[in-house]
């Protein structure tokens, strides 16, 4: 067999069950033990505990105390990231950002306005540890990233095909599969094409530049890219991001520390955040010993 699909194969599997304990986590007001967890979804203990740790890096019951509602406002005050000095006004494309290994490039403000006439862009479903996820990429990487769990597939692609409305859309898992492997944590590069009108790319750019495991303001966004006073323009712009996760509009929240809203569902969003956090803490443990 293929080394590349049964490993993508095994991941697709692993990413289910993790989606369907994330999911029963978030649902319960109540916290859920690993026993009955475990049980609910047909599986040991032991090998619950093992998959979700290798995937969130703590136990499923630490992980519940980051899905808490509150857990926004914790973070605001704790890993706060300001941008202040992160991002310089105007665009750095082609940068390099270590803490996640990704490279990308924009595309010109002239081939955007043409809403993406003579662009080929391929497209593919894939599962995810926060559902299933559209990508779509062109050969220079992805352009598109959404999660399908609240509003649907059918919703789902047609709201990403409408934002070039002019490109050539062509199935192709097989094109896109390495760079979404990579984006959840696989071997390989993650390479973005980043594709939006010259203000929602510094937006974006911004968004690159919060650590994983912290936080941001849509104020301090708005700073970062030289316009203090456009809040607003940016949580537009920031709604409109297209490659949610890898470009992580997921950690820009309200000065209040309020989750605010997200375009593919606020429960997804509180699960990137926990993962994150969860990520944070078992990297930190792991260097203390």
């Amino acid at each position: 067999m293929n080394t590349h699909v049964s490993q993508g194969q095994e991941a697709s599997y692993h990413y289910k069950l993790v989606r369907r304990a994330i999911e029963r986590l978030d649902s319960s007001e109540a916290p859920v033990s690993l026993e009955d967890l475990a049980q609910e979804m047909d599986l040991s203990p032991t090998y619950l505990q093992r998959l979700f740790s290798k995937w969130a890096g703590v136990s499923p019951k630490r992980y519940q105390q980051f899905l808490a509602l509150d857990h926004a406002k914790t973070l605001l005050r704790a890993h706060h990231s300001t941008l202040d000095t992160a991002v310089e006004t105007g665009l750095s494309g082609g940068g390099r950002l270590h803490d996640m290994f990704l490279r990308w490039e924009a595309m010109s403000p002239g081939t955007y306005a043409k809403g993406g006439a003579g662009l080929t862009i391929y497209t593919g479903w894939f599962d995810s540890p926060f559902g299933r996820v559209l990508a779509m990429g062109t050969d220079i990487g992805l352009c598109g990233m959404a999660f399908a769990e609240e509003a649907g597939n059918d919703a789902t692609y047609t709201d990403m095909a409408a934002r070039w409305p002019d490109a050539t859309f062509v199935q192709s898992e097989d094109k896109l599969g390495a760079w979404v492997n990579a984006a959840f944590g696989g071997a390989g590069e993650r390479k973005l094409h980043l594709i939006g009108a010259p203000f929602q790319i510094k937006v974006w750019e911004a968004l690159l530049h919060v650590p994983t495991g912290h936080v941001t303001t849509y104020s301090d966004i708005a700073r970062a890219v030289g316009n203090p006073k456009a809040v607003r323009a940016v949580g537009t712009a920031v709604g409109k991001n297209p490659v949610s996760w890898l470009i992580p509009c997921h950690r820009a929240l309200r000065k209040s520390g309020e989750l605010g809203g997200y375009h593919w569902g606020t429960p997804i969003k509180r699960a990137m955040l926990a993962y994150e956090s969860a990520g944070r803490e078992a990297n930190a443990a792991q260097m203390a010993k």
